[in-house]
């Protein structure tokens, strides 16, 4: 039996004890870091499972290194994040969420259990692949200034990591399929903060006031242009405002409106950009109407760049593990993720592990109260990911 195979005959094997780890995590979800429970049942785990502990950077989560013992080779990584979402879980099923208004609606349940199952693969292999492979278990991805920042700063990059995978769910690929695309992929992820101070009065009398709604309404208006006539076609760019709070009534305009949105984009010189004409757009508006704006855009994680050499191998090695059929091409995806910042400092490749199950009712986007995974994808995630480490740590050192 070669290599491949017997990586396959392993996930398949310990499927019901990833079944297992991701009910447990999913049961028992943390906000980012705060993940305190969730590093400690990692380390139980690591410890049963014969492995050190985690080294810890920082309060939550940290990394293990395995070392492959044919000789040679790179040092790459692996990485998971470990930290859940402020939702409360709707779905009634055996392994619900326990804590109150707390879910992992974004995956990272699953992340961690395949990252460990892949820690049980290449173990049991060690005498058959090069190289060492650094196992990050990372907290806070889904809270600015996002864990990846952190971790990088603490050194997890060094002294010599020389590329690095994560994968991440997505409910729009079947279990048992994957997803790449290298280059561009997913978009940086700015905040927008914005509080319009009028005068509030009486609703029957808006000539004696200064009305906040009108103007967040202009506002809200008027930032679409900075898509429609200022970003260039060939950015991709959203401005959304997802929250606005008018504290009025059928008969009062109130002093303030407080509105938050975000922006999502591909090129850091218009990013920047673009935040200038926000903030030109919401005071000039503003100052036309006689009113008063504060406004705040927050950066958050920048884009995230797949390498196009380690993305077009990995998919070439996905494709001979898991079928040529089971692997497919990603479109852009506008979301925001702090893997991005690793994609900033090595070759990295971010690809997608598909969990959707039509049949059973599994469709669910992620951040949703809803979302759940055909747990069948846990044997593609554990594997694969095994997979795609042995031969990124075991190739040359010049990569040829």
């Amino acid at each position: 039996m070669d290599l491949m195979e017997r990586i396959r005959e392993l996930s398949k094997g310990m499927h019901q004890q990833l079944v297992e780890i991701r009910r447990h995590l999913h049961q028992n979800p943390e906000l980012s870091f705060e993940e305190f429970k969730t590093t400690s049942f990692i380390n139980q785990t690591l410890q049963k499972l014969g492995f050190d502990q985690l080294n810890t950077l920082t309060e939550t989560g940290g990394f293990i290194d395995i070392h492959g013992k044919a000789g040679g080779g790179k040092l790459i990584a692996l990485r998971a994040d470990i930290d859940a979402l402020p939702i409360e879980e709707l779905n009634e099923v055996e392994y619900k969420s326990k804590n109150q208004g707390i879910m992992h609606a974004c995956g990272h349940d699953v992340h961690t259990t395949c990252l460990l199952g892949a820690m049980i693969i290449l173990k049991e292999l060690q005498e058959h692949w090069k190289g060492s492979i650094r196992c990050i278990f990372q907290a806070g991805e889904e809270r600015l200034p996002g864990g990846a920042s952190m971790l990088i700063k603490e050194g997890v990059l060094k002294p010599n990591v020389s590329s690095i995978h994560g994968q991440h769910v997505m409910p729009l690929i079947p279990a048992g399929k994957v997803g790449f695309r290298p280059g561009l992929y997913m978009a940086s992820a700015d905040e927008i903060y914005i509080r319009v101070k009028g005068k509030g009065g009486h609703g029957a009398h808006p000539h004696m006031n200064i009305d906040p709604v009108i103007i967040a309404a202009e506002i809200i208006t008027e930032l679409q242009t900075v898509v429609s006539r200022h970003a260039k076609p060939s950015i991709p760019t959203v401005v959304s405002i997802g929250k606005v709070i008018a504290e009025g009534s059928t008969n009062i305009i109130p002093d303030e409106v407080y509105m938050e949105g975000t922006l999502r984009t591909y090129d850091e010189e218009w990013r920047m950009r673009a935040h200038e004409l926000i903030v030109t757009i919401c005071n000039e508006k503003a100052k036309t109407h006689g009113a008063q704006c504060e406004v705040e855009v927050r950066k958050g994680y920048p884009f995230l760049l797949n390498d196009e050499d380690l993305t077009k191998k990995s998919r070439k090695w996905a494709e001979d593990y898991l079928g040529k059929d089971k692997v497919e091409d990603l479109e852009i995806w506008p979301a925001g993720e702090d893997f991005a910042y690793y994609s900033q400092q090595i070759p990295a490749c971010f690809y997608r592990l598909g969990t959707r199950n039509e049949e059973a009712g599994i469709t669910s986007m992620v951040h949703t109260p809803t979302f759940d995974i055909d747990e069948s994808a846990l044997i593609t995630g554990a594997g694969l990911m095994a997979w795609l480490a042995i031969q990124q740590s075991s190739e040359s050192t010049t990569g040829k």
